[in-house]
């Protein structure tokens, strides 16, 4: 498959563009592979465009006042990520950084080329606002879990939404990632999973965490 056909594909507006707003966007991208573990953006450092993940998953967090990090959200097959490209969205005022959680492929759009498309096309215009709102929607929602969810409620979900992701009641994950998501101590997690162990809801052993009661992981967010 070339490269305008991945865009197609991917690329949610791609048939309302024109053809010659097609070939600006196709001949402006290029197709990158990134490991696990590799940091794609980092913060104000760089701009190096928006992310259309082809495959994989991409983890977009803020470090905390203390320096520990927190997950605002992750994307997945088909996203895009607007945040590698801060420099030409002037509504964002803080910064953030993007991580590839697993090894992903992806198509990058250069910044400047993504910015005269908005500019030019009303469709990208607004397709660019939407998507802006519900990513700030999703930040909101996680300030809110922060502010009035205790921890214990949103470790269950999180562990509920990661057995989801791999789609395997057993979690390949380790305490000090689960604190990296959640802007936490290590050990405040290893605590809170050894309660739940006690509570027979996990299984922990070394590397990862096995959920043994999913309907009772889950009654405590519900």
């Amino acid at each position: 498959m070339n490269k305008k056909e991945e865009l197609a594909k991917i690329f949610p507006v791609w048939n309302k563009l024109s053809d010659e707003e097609k070939e600006t966007l196709t001949n402006g991208s290029s197709v990158k592979t990134v490991k696990e573990g590799a940091v794609i953006h980092n913060g104000d450092e760089d701009c190096i465009g928006l992310l259309l993940i082809k495959k994989g998953i991409i983890r977009i967090y803020i470090l905390n006042e203390n320096g520990r990090e927190i997950t605002l959200y992750r994307l997945f097959d088909r996203d895009m990520c607007l945040f590698s490209a801060s420099c030409i969205m002037n509504s964002i005022q803080f910064d953030v950084k993007v991580e590839a959680e697993t090894d992903v492929e992806m198509i990058v759009i250069k910044a400047p080329v993504y910015e005269g498309l908005m500019q030019k096309s009303l469709v990208v215009a607004n397709y660019t606002n939407e998507l802006m709102a519900a990513r700030f929607s999703e930040v909101m929602w996680l300030m809110e879990q922060i502010m009035f969810k205790s921890f214990d409620v949103r470790l269950a979900e999180f562990l509920y939404q990661q057995m989801n992701i791999e789609q395997n009641s057993t979690i390949s994950i380790t305490h000090e990632k689960i604190a990296r998501h959640m802007g936490t101590a290590r050990e405040v997690v290893t605590r809170m999973l050894k309660y739940f162990q006690g509570e027979k809801m996990v299984r922990l052993f070394r590397g990862g965490i096995e959920i043994i009661d999913e309907d009772k992981i889950r009654k405590m967010f519900d």
